[in-house]
């Protein structure tokens, strides 16, 4: 979210060929692409804590759920950085800050690819670990 607010905040006030590059369509389908992945990503997360808080939600749910909204966080600071062009890599906007943070994410909390074992497990039953 910190991303994806920068990113239409930059748009609303920079200005290219005299207008704002929020007014162009690529402005504008980027950010509506990304505030639904987000919107999407916390639907899953709040599904998931009524799941948590009935019992019924189990590890093969939460790796789906972590795998899934980590590359969504990185795919969106990443779209967003390209809103920003140059700017998107400078230490005045956090996307390069969250980038460098989701992708110790994919590593430090079972990689991406692990949590994807742990889905294929749980939808075949048979385990990649062994």
């Amino acid at each position: 979210m910190d991303c994806y607010d920068a990113a239409l905040r930059y748009s609303k006030q920079r200005k290219q060929f005299g207008k704002t590059i929020a007014s162009f369509q690529l402005t504008q389908k980027k950010l509506s692409e990304m505030l639904t992945e987000i919107t999407k990503g916390q639907l899953l997360v709040y599904r998931l804590g009524q799941m948590e808080n009935e019992g019924k939600a189990n590890s093969a749910h939460i790796s789906m759920a972590k795998r899934n909204n980590v590359k969504i966080a990185i795919d969106i600071a990443r779209e967003c950085r390209q809103i920003l062009g140059a700017m998107g890599i400078t230490g005045d906007f956090p996307m390069m800050r969250h980038m460098m943070n989701l992708e110790s994410v994919i590593t430090y909390e079972g990689t991406h690819d692990i949590h994807l074992l742990i889905t294929g497990f749980d939808i075949t039953g048979e385990s990649a670990f062994h």
